[in-house]
């Protein structure tokens, strides 16, 4: 009887361990789903959720102008100044101008054409170094030379001219026009059917000529109207229709653009 009741208490006594091992196990089970959740709510309650900025554009923001519109808008300006200017205006020939004028629109030439005494005269007059200071006038003194003993550029004119009499050979000349000068560079007989490919023999330079010779061809060309009063009045002209063009290139580039 009393083996018995030992056995009785020794089991009870293996039993209350296991029990005390089984709510341990219960309440630590437990603390792995609640614990957690505790945690994420104090969490939320240290760290509040963080507000995301967000971007409002508003459609009334400034729109910047493109690359043509800004380019449009600087030739617009240049037309402005080149239209105020007063050099676009065509110029009127003097009274007594031997040559009729032969101007287009677009080229950088002018062609004079008059007959004398049974010969045909052509000038072809071109845009070259047209120099331009107050009031179009250019100072010629010794005194006005750039420093370093270099002379102040002079406008001049490069002509062309050419004298011929009915279909035979021309006699051409390559003439500077400066104010109030004429300089003859060169001086040749041309064939009008000679070809191409043919090299002609061009004379010497005119400097080398003799000095009787030079002036009796500067006379040759006075006569024919190729003098400082007319070669002026082209520095003027030239001058006025360099402006002209350059109005009209500005325009032609603005309608490219806009269109």
């Amino acid at each position: 009887m009393a083996t018995l009741s030992r056995i009785i208490k020794k089991a009870a006594s293996s039993l209350i361990p296991l029990a005390n091992r089984t709510v341990l196990h219960r309440n630590y089970s437990s603390s792995i789903f609640i614990t957690p959740l505790k945690n994420c709510i104090s969490s939320r309650q240290i760290f509040p959720r963080a507000s995301i900025p967000t971007l409002s554009f508003s459609s009334q923001a400034k729109k910047e102008p493109s690359s043509d519109e800004s380019l449009l808008g600087c030739l617009d300006d240049e037309i402005q100044c080149a239209l105020e200017s007063d050099d676009h205006e065509v110029v009127e020939a003097p009274g007594g101008f031997p040559f009729k004028i032969e101007d287009n629109p677009g080229e950088q030439t002018i062609k004079l054409t008059r007959e004398y005494q049974g010969e045909d005269i052509k000038v072809i007059v071109h845009m070259n170094n047209l120099v331009t200071g107050e009031d179009g006038e250019v100072d010629h003194d010794d005194d006005d030379q750039a420093e370093g003993g270099a002379c102040s550029p002079q406008s001049s004119v490069p002509l062309v001219v050419t004298v011929s009499k009915g279909s035979g050979p021309m006699l051409e000349f390559s003439v500077m026009a400066y104010p109030d000068e004429i300089s003859i560079d060169s001086m040749t007989v041309k064939q009008p059917n000679a070809s191409e490919e043919l090299i002609p023999y061009e004379g010497p330079d005119f400097t080398e000529l003799d000095e009787n010779l030079q002036k009796a061809f500067h006379k040759y060309l006075e006569i024919r109207g190729i003098k400082p009063k007319t070669t002026n009045f082209l520095h003027e002209y030239m001058i006025n229709k360099d402006s002209r063009e350059y109005l009209n290139w500005l325009k032609d580039l603005k309608a490219f653009v806009a269109k």
